[in-house]
């Protein structure tokens, strides 16, 4: 009898803890993660919880970039559910995240896309970091019909692909080293020959090419036009070949630990250039790391804190304000993460921000409204222009973002800072040149 008594007691207290754990948000077990649980609370009264399905690169060549975007994303989440969240229907739509390590590996990523489309039941999805990874979650919101805004991908063969669900926030790849090219051409006219050297994964090499159509199209050399493995730590071979092409300047790159140490082997050997322009790494705040192989290296970025997008700024243009001030986001990133944000997590806050702008105007949840809303998108926020091409052509591309470029330089207190040198409109500084 006692036993009987025993075992009773025991499933009593199993169904006890059993109906504590049902209103909880859980993660799936492993190696995925899930945010959101105290707006759950909030959004019980009345009001609806909106899941956003995304991976994350915490392991990986990609960690640096991919981490930051993150933070950004989860910024932009918990400000509006502090906020009470999105009114919606006599209520208001909060929401919670469900995200997993896709450990910078594109096969991994579909297997993990599916999961969250079927599985885990995501309303919308955010694109992980990088052109090549998100090629392999688009074709997934395509299949399942989920909306994906896209950020940290820039390549432009990504919406030529049909896609009619996928949004992308950043600047395509097609532009990002044009303005490198025209900010040459116009402080420096009579240099003309240019070595083009960058990772060979999607992202780089579109940027890349891209690139050099344009350089030949304005009528300068390019001398040399070099690829290398993404994970390459030692460039001696291809700062051999810089030397022997004899540029006026170098453009190119990849991300954040390849452009690093390319830049830093390329001061350690003392390489004569004009301009060093690279892609992904000189933005970042860590770059200041390498010192004074930091000085004079520019690189193109999707957004700077010194950016100044105003609310008059956008009336004057026709267009809609929308969301935070830059001071406010700056503010609000350093307070959570105790550093200033890069441009990738601006990035990850403004995908956020694009959704919310997405279901205020379309007043509802459902995959064709939201479409509906993000084709008619027209606003200016702090981190730009954000339109997109509805054509059936690039759907999706966006069209309205434009890059600034940065230069490390070192201030009257011999601080190395970051200046934004082109376009003109924009810049803090004049291009400091040559490197070295």
């Amino acid at each position: 009898m006692l036993r009987k008594g025993f075992l009773i007691l025991l499933i009593v207290a199993l169904g006890v803890m059993l109906a504590a754990c049902a209103g909880e948000t859980s993660a799936p077990a492993g190696d995925s993660a899930a945010t959101g649980d105290s707006a759950g609370e909030a959004a019980g009264d009345g009001g609806q919880m909106a899941t956003i399905g995304f991976t994350a690169s915490l392991t990986g060549k990609l960690n640096v970039e991919s981490t930051r975007q993150t933070n950004g994303l989860n910024l932009w989440m918990k400000q509006v559910n502090d906020a009470g969240g999105v009114a919606l229907d006599g209520g208001a739509v909060q929401f919670q995240s469900t995200f997993y390590d896709d450990e910078s590996n594109q096969d991994r990523v579909q297997e993990l896309y599916t999961r969250l489309a079927t599985e885990d039941g995501a309303n919308f999805l955010i694109s992980p970091y990088s052109s090549g990874l998100t090629a392999a979650s688009s074709v997934i919101a395509e299949q399942y019909e989920k909306v994906m805004i896209t950020t940290g991908a820039a390549s432009d063969s990504n919406y030529t692909q049909g896609y009619t669900l996928v949004y992308q926030a950043y600047t395509p790849a097609s532009k990002y080293l044009t303005g490198a090219v025209d900010m040459i051409a116009a402080n420096s006219p009579d240099l003309k020959k240019l070595a083009i050297v960058h990772e060979n994964d999607k992202f780089s090499t579109d940027v890349s090419t891209a690139a050099e159509e344009y350089a030949l199209e304005q009528g300068f050399e390019v001398v040399l036009f070099e690829g290398y493995d993404s994970g390459t730590t030692d460039f001696a071979p291809i700062i051999n070949k810089v030397e022997q092409a004899g540029p006026d300047a170098i453009l190119g790159g990849g991300h954040f630990q390849d452009g690093s140490t390319f830049a830093r082997q390329l001061a350690e050997k003392g390489v004569a250039t004009e301009y060093l322009v690279l892609l992904v790494a000189p933005p970042e705040p860590t770059f200041a790391e390498l010192g004074d192989a930091a000085i004079a290296v520019a690189g193109p970025s999707q957004w700077e804190p010194q950016a100044a997008y105003t609310a008059e700024a956008a009336e004057a243009g026709g267009m809609e304000w929308y969301g935070p001030t830059g001071e406010e986001f700056v503010s609000a990133y350093e307070d959570e993460y105790g550093e200033e944000p890069s441009y990738h997590a601006a990035g990850g806050y403004t995908a956020g921000l694009v959704l919310q702008a997405a279901i205020e105007k379309a007043g509802s949840l459902e995959t064709a409204a939201v479409k509906e809303a993000l084709d008619g998108l027209d606003i200016l926020t702090f981190f730009g222009h954000i339109k997109f091409d509805t054509s059936e052509e690039a759907h999706g591309l966006q069209v309205g973002h434009e890059m600034v470029y940065i230069q490390w330089q070192k201030n009257d207190a011999g601080d190395l800072v970051k200046e934004i040198v082109w376009p003109a409109e924009a810049k803090t500084a004049e291009a400091l040149h040559p490197v070295r």
